[in-house]
């Protein structure tokens, strides 16, 4: 059993390390790319990605809406739940991705990475609403991240750049997304619905494209290695590796492993692209960290004989962040 956690922290770890790098690639794409296009182009790879999974995975997984074991009954109300969780899931990753992508043209991958996480931090604050209780330590995370957005974001000129703030409105519709995949997720088979969401994404994605941007093939093969990267890693693989290596794992220890994807986006921003950040940024960053790792602490409880017990935090547990784009 410990040689399972350690794999599947391990398939976890990997994961971060995809969706952290891939802000270089957004990054990078930028460059020839407008970011509906982009965003297209990525999503429909990863759809193209997982869809052979999703059939592979349809005849063996009991929460497929394919599985041989299924009643007629149980098979309409799981294609019911995917078709209505893949789109609404779809929307939301095309409306973050955009606003990230949008956001990246104005601020920095490593502090659009940082930026982007703190849909930890927001998962329980939306929570309320549906009257899930959030422990203590998510209000003192909250205090302290906003501590670190003042550092991280605003200038001596007490100005904030408005990437900064795109990329925040991008943080909360993941921290929807992430509420809608824990209310699907137990009723469906994961990578079935993961390719859905991408293939919602995309389709939406083309409106705008088409509206805003002027797409060539030209600009979309010069920019074939971010997209190839981002559709195949990001949203392909790295959901994936999200899937199989959130099972035998605490969620609260999985998302802690999640995290560290703002650390890589840091330093991958600032080993390939060359981004520099003040000191001012660097500790806002550094807050930031904490605060996201804060949040994700098990709530202490008084068990009935006296001992300590420890509740995972749920909000977490998911399929996808978003990621990750």
């Amino acid at each position: 059993m410990k040689s399972v956690r350690i794999r599947h922290s391990f398939f976890l770890l990997l994961a971060t390390l995809f969706w952290g790098t891939t802000f270089v690639a957004q990054s990078v794409a930028m460059d020839s790319l407008g970011p509906y296009t982009y965003n297209v182009c990525r999503f429909l790879v990863g759809f193209a990605v997982l869809l052979p999974l999703g059939i592979w995975s349809g005849h063996r997984d009991p929460h497929a809406v394919n599985y041989k074991n299924h009643t007629k009954e149980s098979a309409a109300q799981r294609r019911r739940s995917l078709l209505l969780g893949g789109i609404a899931c779809g929307i939301c990753i095309f409306l973050s991705g955009s606003l990230q992508q949008i956001g990246l043209v104005y601020t920095t991958a490593g502090k659009s990475g940082f930026l982007t996480a703190m849909y930890i931090l927001l998962v329980p604050v939306f929570g309320l609403f549906l009257r899930r209780r959030c422990p203590a330590t998510v209000w003192i995370a909250s205090a302290i991240a906003v501590v670190g957005l003042y550092f991280l974001c605003i200038t001596e000129n007490v100005s904030i750049n408005k990437g900064d703030v795109i990329t925040l409105f991008s943080a909360a519709v993941f921290a929807v997304h992430i509420l809608v995949v824990d209310r699907v997720s137990p009723e469906v088979n994961g990578v079935q619905l993961s390719a859905l969401q991408f293939l919602i994404g995309g389709l939406v994605s083309i409106i705008p494209m088409l509206l805003f941007e002027s797409p060539s093939w030209a600009s979309v093969i010069h920019a074939w290695g971010p997209i190839l990267y981002a559709g195949i890693f990001s949203c392909g693989v790295a959901y994936t590796l999200q899937i199989i290596g959130q099972r035998d794992l605490n969620p609260t220890v999985a998302s802690l492993l999640m995290s560290l994807e703002s650390c890589i986006a840091v330093l991958s921003s600032w080993l390939i692209l060359g981004d520099t950040m003040s000191g001012r940024e660097l500790l806002g960053c550094v807050l930031m960290f904490c605060a996201i790792i804060l949040a994700q602490l098990p709530e202490r409880k008084k068990a009935s004989d006296g001992t300590d017990r420890r509740k995972g935090i749920r909000p977490a547990e998911t399929v996808g962040a978003a990621e990750q784009s």
